[in-house]
């Protein structure tokens, strides 16, 4: 089986940071830190290619939330309409994360400010994901 290139590599994590960010499950983390380890000059490009993807995501998440009727009620819905877009800063979180663009679609939260706290987040994320791994191995 011949060796995957870094673009392979690249265009495989951005398949898995999508689909992670979605309501589908996805393992984006461990497969950013196989490309680093393979290719560690390359790890803020992996960083940077997980992000947008991962947030892109997130967005189709929110895009979906755009067209749910508005009789919808949960955890998420109930954590934006108390702390408002700061909390898609958390979109990354386990479970309650993937919910909240889905949310912040439905509450009609601007997109662009939606996808600009969701990419902080996300990218806070891996950045702290990919020195923690560079730092210990």
């Amino acid at each position: 089986m011949p060796e995957l290139t870094l673009y392979e590599a690249l265009a495989g994590l951005f398949t898995s940071a999508f689909v992670s960010a979605t309501l589908f499950p996805g393992a984006s983390e461990a497969v950013l830190l196989a490309l680093i380890s393979s290719w560690p000059e390359s790890s803020w490009l992996a960083v940077g290619v997980a992000s947008i993807a991962n947030t892109l995501g997130s967005m189709t998440s929110y895009l979906i939330g755009r067209f749910f009727p508005r009789k919808v009620s949960n955890r998420a819905i109930e954590w934006l309409e108390r702390w408002g877009v700061w909390s898609l800063l958390f979109a990354w979180l386990p479970l309650v994360g993937d919910a909240l663009p889905l949310a912040a679609g439905w509450l009609r939260i601007p997109w662009a400010k939606s996808a600009f706290f969701i990419l902080v987040g996300k990218s806070a994320r891996y950045v702290a994901l990919a020195l923690g791994f560079t730092q210990f191995f």
